[in-house]
C-alpha cells in the first residue's frame, strides 16, 4: 500500500519549519534586538497597527509619528514591521512605494528643521572625512568607517572598539543594526543601535561596507590597526587611545580645530 503523503504536500504548501530551525532563526538576532522589535511592535499596536497591515496604514502610522519620534527611530519600526510580516509568511507593505515615498517626505522635512543646528558640525565632519580619504587606500577605508559611523551612532571609543562583526545586522537599502555588548552605563547587556543608509556621498552604512570588503574582515574586531604597508596588522581591536590618535591625526590634516568637540562627545 502506498503511503499517504503530507497534508501540506497534498496541497502544494510549504512544510511548516521544525522546532529546530525556529530555535536557530531565533538566536540570528541578538536578544537585545529582538526586545527593541517587541518594543516597537507594540507601540505599531498600540496606536491601531495591526498584522497584515496595508501600505496605506503604515504610511498613516508614520506621518502621524513624525513630529514626535526621530527619523532613524522611525526607520527602526518600519524594519520591525517588515520583519514581522515576513516571520508569519505574509507580504510587507514596507518596501511599497507609497512608504518609501512617505518616509522620503519625512526625512526632507525633518531634515531641513535640524539641519540649521547641525550644518556645522556636519561640514565638520565632512571636512575630517575628506582629510582621512587623502591616506593610502586601506587606511582611509577604516578612518571613513571610524569617523562616519562614530558621529552617526553617537558612540564613545570604547564602544567603537567594541563593536564585533557579528554584533552587525545588514537590512539592505534601510540601513544596519549594531549591538553594542557592554558600556560603562549597560555593563551586562548594552544596547542597540541602528544607522539608516544616507543619500549622501559619505553614507555611513557605505563607508562601513567598503572598510569590511577592503580588509577581507568577515569575524571578530571591526576596526584594528593597520600598518605601515597599508595592510591589516593584526586580529585584535583597537584601543580607544588609537582612536585618539587615529582622530587626532585626521584633524591636523584637515587643519580643523575639532578636539574639543570630539573630546567633549567622547571621541
Amino acid at each position: 500500500m502506498a503511503r499517504s503523503k503530507p497534508k501540506a504536500a497534498a496541497r502544494g504548501e510549504a512544510p511548516e519549519p521544525s522546532a529546530q530551525v525556529s530555535l536557530y532563526t531565533q538566536a540570528a538576532l541578538a536578544e537585545n534586538t529582538c526586545r527593541s522589535y517587541r518594543a516597537d511592535m507594540q507601540h505599531f499596536k498600540a496606536a491601531g497597527g495591526t498584522i497584515p497591515c496595508t501600505a496605506v496604514q503604515l504610511a498613516e502610522y508614520l506621518a502621524s509619528h513624525a513630529t514626535t519620534l526621530a527619523v532613524a527611530t522611525l526607520q527602526h519600526r518600519i524594519i520591525a514591521i517588515h520583519c514581522a510580516h515576513l516571520d508569519v509568511g505574509l507580504p510587507s507593505p514596507a518596501m511599497d512605494p507609497l512608504v518609501k515615498r512617505t518616509m522620503q517626505g519625512i526625512r526632507r522635512t525633518r531634515g531641513t528643521a535640524q539641519r540649521r543646528v547641525r550644518a556645522l558640525v556636519k561640514d565638520d565632519i565632512i571636512e575630517l572625512v575628506i582629510a582621512a580619504e587623502k591616506q593610502a587606500p586601506l587606511k582611509a577605508a577604516r578612518d571613513a568607517a571610524l569617523i562616519l559611523i562614530g558621529f552617526a551612532g553617537a558612540f564613545r571609543r570604547s564602544e567603537l572598539v567594541s563593536i564585533q562583526s557579528e554584533d552587525i545586522t545588514d537590512f539592505p537599502d534601510q540601513g544596519i543594526e549594531i549591538h553594542i555588548r557592554r558600556t560603562k552605563t549597560e555593563q551586562e547587556q548594552g544596547h542597540t543601535v541602528f544607522i539608516p543608509c544616507a543619500k549622501s556621498s559619505r553614507c555611513p552604512v557605505k563607508a562601513l561596507k567598503t572598510w569590511l570588503t577592503l580588509s577581507g574582515i568577515a569575524a571578530g574586531p571591526v576596526f584594528r590597526r593597520i600598518n605601515r604597508h597599508d595592510q591589516v596588522a593584526c586580529a585584535t581591536a583597537l584601543t580607544s587611545q588609537s582612536v585618539a590618535l587615529v582622530l587626532k591625526t585626521v584633524v591636523t590634516a584637515a587643519k580643523s580645530a575639532l578636539m574639543p568637540q570630539l573630546a567633549h562627545a567622547g571621541m
